[in-house]
């Protein structure tokens, strides 16, 4: 399992992507798959009619449905899967990826990046990632870290920030370290959004200490190091946000890991607040008792009289899985107090 410090040296950076997508990739296994691709790419070109499947293009039902007869995702989704697999030394969540959401292979193709426009066949597209380490490295951060997930503003729950101050202003002075879990922590916005918080509350940083969690290990990489290699400008705005943290030394009080939340870590550390956004009900965690078992898992993980904040905004989340009131309900078996939180759902744990 993965577990980096905060680090904006690009060395250090570099070093440990390294690790995650090794720049050496055996191509021999991935032969026959891209055999099958070219044979069904050029029966494609011989016999299909434009308009093809290309970055930009806004596919039709029948765009689609042409592309689903030519290139079916039922036979093309797991060869990429295959290849993600290959590529990956650490592999990401099942819900991962572009493949997973998309309607047809034109549907894939009409987004991609501009470093891969050209790849407008399914062929084309695994020949140039297997070929060219950076178009990898590229294609599994854009796959695996969507915009959608990611392209909002960077404080993501501005009720739940105020929850948060009013708790930090209750909080007795002296009382430290204040010990806080971002569990489910994306590309780490909200971790270093909760450092810059404790920051600007008062809190020393020597005096606290913020960990993300998070089961991607593309997230765990891209959050250590504010990056974002498939989209230069939320990375810019990323290591803006993130920039007081390290200003000042508090990188050295924060840590990323990946983790999985349906299974308690061996050390079984405490937390003072926890915070758990866009996940319940969301693609990976989405089953009643899968949502149950985390809740419990981070309640344990609470010292007495912490706080777990949970709130959703964005993908569809549990605001049309898991209602409030089921929250909260799960929130009290898990000997909790439930209470308004903002946009979400918070409970005390006495």
């Amino acid at each position: 399992m993965l577990h980096f410090t905060p680090s904006l040296d690009p060395g250090v950076a570099d070093c440990r992507l390294e690790r995650l997508i090794p720049s050496q990739l055996d191509p021999v296994p991935i032969q026959p798959d891209l055999e099958r691709l070219r044979r069904m790419s050029a029966a494609c070109a011989a016999f299909c009619p434009p308009p093809w499947p290309a970055p930009g293009l806004c596919p039709t039902p029948e765009i689609h449905y042409q592309s689903e007869l030519w290139f079916p995702l039922a036979f093309v989704r797991p060869i990429f899967n295959r290849f993600q697999r290959a590529a990956l030394s650490c592999p990401t969540p099942p819900a991962a990826g572009v493949f997973r959401d998309a309607l047809s292979w034109a549907g894939v193709a009409s987004l991609l990046p501009p470093l891969l426009s050209a790849c407008t066949t399914p062929a084309r597209l695994l020949q140039r990632l297997v070929a060219d380490s950076e178009a990898r490295r590229n294609y599994l951060f854009w796959s695996g870290m969507p915009k959608r997930f990611y392209g909002g503003a960077m404080e993501r729950y501005p009720e739940q920030t105020a929850v948060i101050r009013r708790w930090l202003e209750r909080r007795p002075a002296g009382e430290q370290p204040v010990r806080c879990l971002d569990a489910a922590c994306g590309d780490g916005a909200a971790t270093y959004g909760l450092a810059r918080l404790l920051l600007e509350h008062g809190v020393t940083p020597g005096g606290f200490r913020v960990e993300g969690w998070t089961v991607d290990p593309l997230e765990v990489w891209a959050a250590a190091h504010a990056a974002c290699p498939h989209d230069p400008m939320r990375q810019g705005a990323f290591r803006e946000w993130a920039a007081p943290v390290f200003a000042g030394g508090a990188e050295r009080h924060l840590s990323f890991r990946q983790a999985d939340l349906l299974a308690l870590p061996p050390e079984r550390q405490r937390f003072e607040l926890i915070l758990c956004n866009g996940l319940l009900g969301g693609p990976i965690i989405n089953q009643p008792g899968e949502i149950r078992e985390v809740v419990e898992n981070l309640a344990h993980l609470l010292a007495p009289g912490g706080v777990l904040l949970a709130a959703d905004s964005f993908h569809g989340g549990w605001k049309q899985k898991c209602p409030h009131h089921e929250v909260q309900a799960l929130f009290t078996s898990a000997g909790l107090a439930p209470f308004a939180a903002g946009g979400g759902v918070g409970g005390l744990k006495r």
